[in-house]
């Protein structure tokens, strides 16, 4: 994977997004030497978010099956909603 400095995207976006397109590659984004973003082909993308959904389904089957329940008002305590 390329790595590219904030600053080095800037002044090349036009080419960073033609390679991410084009050749499917995943460019790792750095400002002040940290990691901070990913530029990934929107295939990745929805790989990505479809792996999260079965997560997500599997965890609420398994929550579903749980035996007892939460009152309303301790979630809402909890989260600090009105």
């Amino acid at each position: 994977m390329t790595t590219l400095k904030s600053s080095q995207l800037r002044s090349g976006m036009a080419e960073a997004l033609d390679s991410v397109f084009s050749a499917g590659e995943r460019i790792a984004i750095s400002r002040r030497g940290k990691l901070v973003a990913v530029l990934v082909p929107v295939e990745d993308l929805a790989l990505l978010e479809a792996v999260e959904n079965k997560l997500d389904r599997s965890h609420a089957k398994k929550a579903l099956k749980e035996r007892g329940s939460v009152p309303w008002a301790s979630v809402k305590k909890a989260l600090k909603l009105k």
